[in-house]
């Protein structure tokens, strides 16, 4: 049997498809199943005086973050059983040497050789574990931390320059981390591993919510209440394949984050963190983690919010489809979802 044959028999499949979007997909799940879930529980066990879900609850689900990386990227490796068990230490180690960037490199080489070796032999049960957990290991600890100081480097040369340049980075960042979370890539995880912060991480989520805002009121018409809330509350990547029929129904939402992108890093200077930058309005998750990092008393931080996330980015893509519906450029049913 030839290497190719073997590979496709153990389905290792080396492609940008498997390892970019599935993969890094699968990520953002397993950091929204722990560390995001364990952020949401602690600011509301913090604005509450529940000491459960502050001292008990939320660490915990946190402290599972590699652990949930881990599983999650198994699973979109279509990992058998003991692989897919064994990834619960990969991940965990991965993530404690380089953080989730070490989450992700520990896991994709401990599952992919996990999977050659998988029931080749008769002591199937210990030779598998142990080549998932050891390769997983040997290699994100010794590739992760470099990574992710590569990863983290960047992330604070992104920063830097927001701070420097904050009209102009706040223009490149909406946009560019708006457009991630529509294709489907995952704009979470590619915050996360830059660790984003600060202003420039607001502008991330305001071009994140433009996106998921934007695609749910424009096409109110065409998918109605369930679209409205699949898109705003869930995700605009259901829009990608309307959006590979006519591209210009991309145009809208894009303009509204460059639009809008600078109120988070000049007039309102909105801070978030990396979990929840790169959220938008998914699960509402993007406002929480910013009314967590700005941790500002009163209701006008909520109104800011709702304006700059919500109320802002409905008007301003709406104004802009409708000039493009009146052109011709996006014509009824463009926007058409099957849900």
């Amino acid at each position: 049997m030839n290497i190719k044959k073997f590979l496709r028999k153990k389905d290792v499949v080396i492609s940008t498809d498997r390892y970019l979007i599935g993969a890094l997909s699968n990520m953002a799940m397993g950091l929204f199943a722990s560390l995001l879930v364990g952020t949401i529980l602690k600011t509301i066990g913090s604005k509450f005086h529940i000491s459960y879900l502050t001292d008990t609850v939320a660490p915990m689900a946190m402290s599972m973050t590699g652990s949930a990386i881990g599983v999650a990227i198994a699973m979109a490796l279509k990992a058998p059983p003991l692989v897919l068990f064994s990834a619960t230490i990969t991940g965990a180690a991965g993530n404690a040497a380089g953080g989730p960037v070490g989450a992700l490199i520990s896991t994709v080489v401990g599952v992919e050789i996990g999977k050659l070796i998988s029931k080749e032999t008769k002591i199937d049960i210990i030779i598998t574990p142990i080549l998932t957990i050891m390769s997983g290991m040997l290699v994100g600890g010794i590739v992760g931390p470099t990574v992710a100081k590569i990863m983290w480097a960047f992330g604070r040369l992104i920063m830097q320059a927001t701070e420097m340049q904050p009209f102009y980075m706040g223009v490149i960042i909406s946009v560019v981390v708006g457009v991630v979370l529509t294709l489907p890539i995952s704009s979470a995880a590619l915050c996360m591993m830059l660790e984003l912060s600060g202003i420039a991480a607001g502008a991330a989520t305001i071009g994140c919510c433009c996106q998921m805002v934007g695609f749910a009121v424009m096409s109110f018409k065409e998918n109605g209440w369930g679209g409205l809330f699949a898109q705003g509350v869930g995700t605009s990547m259901l829009q990608m394949g309307n959006i590979v029929k006519n591209p210009k129904i991309w145009i809208p939402p894009t303009l509204a984050s460059a639009i809008l992108g600078p109120l988070a890093t000049v007039v309102f200077k909105l801070e978030n963190s990396p979990i929840g930058a790169g959220m938008g309005t998914c699960g509402f998750v993007g406002q929480i983690t910013t009314i967590s990092t700005m941790n500002k008393s009163g209701n006008s931080i909520y109104l800011i919010i709702f304006l700059v996330h919500f109320v802002l980015p409905a008007i301003v893509t709406l104004i802009i489809s409708q000039i493009m519906r009146k052109k011709g450029y996006i014509k009824d049913g463009d926007l058409k979802l099957n849900l």
